[in-house]
């Protein structure tokens, strides 16, 4: 299992910036760090792309109040599953 570390979290965290879903990532860097541990949490438990998209949507409809459609919960999704999977057993992220 990948270890999970302050790098880690600032790489999931630009993910979840890039994707900004409610368009407020340049002012609020840390606006999506309430998703961070639960995402990293699945993500270490071997979570697919499916249960990844599923959990952004919770969160889309849940906690932010929003109508994922047209959010592309999905795609980030994607993003996020490649980019754990590229880093490998070892860590290393890079240009993810």
């Amino acid at each position: 299992m990948r270890p999970w570390n302050t790098s880690t979290e600032d790489d999931l965290r630009r993910l979840l910036n890039e994707w900004d879903p409610i368009g407020v990532a340049d002012d609020a860097r840390d606006e999506y760090d309430c998703m961070l541990a639960p995402l990293l949490q699945r993500l270490c438990s071997g979570a697919d792309r499916t249960e990844i998209g599923e959990f952004l949507r919770h969160e889309l409809e849940d906690h932010f109040g929003l109508d994922p459609l047209g959010l592309r919960p999905d795609a980030a999704a994607v993003r996020m599953a490649d980019w754990w999977k590229s880093a490998g057993p070892a860590g290393d992220v890079a240009d993810a």
